[in-house]
């Protein structure tokens, strides 16, 4: 069987323990460099993670022949550019989400994909979390019946604890990000939204600088049908008060409701003609570690695409028609 032998553009504060461990410990794996404009906490990470080799420039790492896949953890602004340049190096690619800054660059993304013959995966890693697959399982198998009403809220203070800050908050410049926290989040929960119940047939939304605390939009409120008839609504807002913080996605169906949350420890409930049963499943150490053992069964051949760019150019048309300007 074929090594996958790593190499990861923008080694950042997400590599320490959510996806950065999972390359040099899932099966037939190897992280074998990393790169990041500050030499010195490239370095750094290199040798607590025994990586044996670090760069602080791109091309540097592309270059290296050892490496057959690489890792994309920048900013979105980014994503594109390293994604077609790492196809064009030969490396099969794993983008960190949202993909790109909007739907249309997925576009390039994908010709050059086509063009290349490279695989490139989204790491939209949810989908193969334990508690969320379980929570897909629920469904299947009409622990609720037929769903009918979907409902998202993600509601938090402007200091929240779920929300990676970093010295430059690249996050909410959207020239960087896209958008401002929205785009940095909702992408986990909308990927599954579109994962558990298919296309969409109509969609509207929108999104505004309510707070105005920096130049992204902390409002966001967006609507959606489902090919299949379910109806969605969800809401997000990154400056509310600290007593209305709320994390939850609720699915009605005909003959009960499911509940789940999607940061932190997650915690499945189920109500139901049987009654009430709250499911709680520990998360992987390194979260991202079953997608990445996926991903590498996909870069060997040995399964379909776990997350495709054309599924993550979908997941990123429903964030453009959500955070539409006013």
């Amino acid at each position: 069987m074929q090594k996958i032998r790593w190499g990861i553009i923008g080694v950042g504060d997400v590599c320490e323990i959510k996806s950065g461990p999972g390359f040099y410990k899932a099966p037939d794996s190897e992280l074998i460099a990393v790169m990041r404009r500050n030499g010195d906490k490239a370095q750094d990470y290199a040798k607590r993670h025994n990586v044996p080799h670090w760069y602080d420039n791109v091309e540097a790492l592309l270059a290296n022949p050892d490496i057959n896949a690489v890792y994309i953890a920048t900013p979105p602004a980014q994503h594109k550019d390293y994604a077609i340049a790492a196809m064009k190096a030969g490396k099969d690619v794993y983008i960190e989400k949202p993909v790109t800054l909007n739907a249309a660059e997925c576009d390039d993304i994908i010709a050059v994909e086509k063009s290349t013959g490279r695989k490139v995966v989204a790491a939209h890693y949810r989908r193969h979390v334990p508690c969320f697959m379980k929570m897909h399982e629920l469904i299947r198998n009409g622990a609720i019946g037929e769903p009918l009403l979907v409902q998202l809220d993600m509601l938090q203070p402007a200091a929240s604890k779920i929300i990676t800050t970093t010295n430059d908050n690249w996050r909410v410049n959207p020239a960087l990000s896209g958008g401002g926290l929205f785009h940095d989040l909702s992408p986990h929960q909308l990927d599954l939204m579109l994962y558990w119940f298919g296309a969409i047939e109509q969609a509207s939304g929108f999104g505004f600088n309510q707070r105005k605390f920096n130049n992204a939009d902390d409002a966001v409120h967006g609507w959606a049908k489902f090919d299949s008839g379910i109806l969605l609504q969800g809401r997000w807002h990154f400056a509310v008060g600290q007593e209305q913080t709320r994390d939850l996605c609720e699915i009605i169906g005909t003959k009960g409701k499911l509940t789940i949350n999607f940061f932190g420890q997650q915690v499945i409930r189920l109500t139901n003609t049987d009654g009430d049963e709250e499911i709680i499943i520990p998360n992987p150490q390194h979260i991202q570690q079953p997608m990445i053992e996926q991903v590498n069964n996909y870069f060997r051949g040995e399964r379909n695409n776990p997350c495709s760019i054309s599924e993550a150019k979908a997941v990123m048309q429903l964030i453009d028609c959500f955070s539409h300007p006013l």
